[in-house]
């Protein structure tokens, strides 16, 4: 099993930047795949980015493309994203994800432990 706790969230007006973190128990996750998704007020749960442990291109939805980025540190069991251009509508709280599989999926159900989530506002 995998633990997640994910911190960094905050206020940040539009066009800033903010960086979340999402340190993961364990120290062998090199098959891992970890995954951030959000919930705004009201919405939903989607999808944001992914990545494997192990390397390899990231993906993710079209709405934060150019904007986030994605990335692992695997010596300290941590992924991170990194959120730039901040719109209003990515206000939401965001959620740290691994999946025991090596596939990439923007499906929630794909993956198997959740994070209690980081409240990202974004004002305008």
């Amino acid at each position: 099993q995998v633990q997640l706790v994910e911190s960094g969230g905050g206020l940040v007006q539009a066009g800033g930047s903010l960086r979340l973190s999402c340190a993961a128990s364990g120290r062998t996750l090199k098959n891992y795949v970890m995954a951030w998704f959000r919930q705004a007020p009201g919405k939903e749960r989607g999808f944001v980015a992914t990545i494997s442990w192990s390397g390899g291109a990231p993906r993710y939805a079209d709405s934060v493309k150019g904007r986030f980025t994605i990335s692992t540190r695997n010596a300290e069991n941590t992924v991170f994203l990194e959120m730039n251009s901040l719109k209003p509508e990515d206000t939401a709280v965001y959620y740290c994800a691994a999946s025991s599989g090596a596939l990439l999926t923007a499906r929630e159900a794909g993956y198997d432990y959740w994070g209690q989530g980081t409240q990202v506002t974004v004002s305008s």
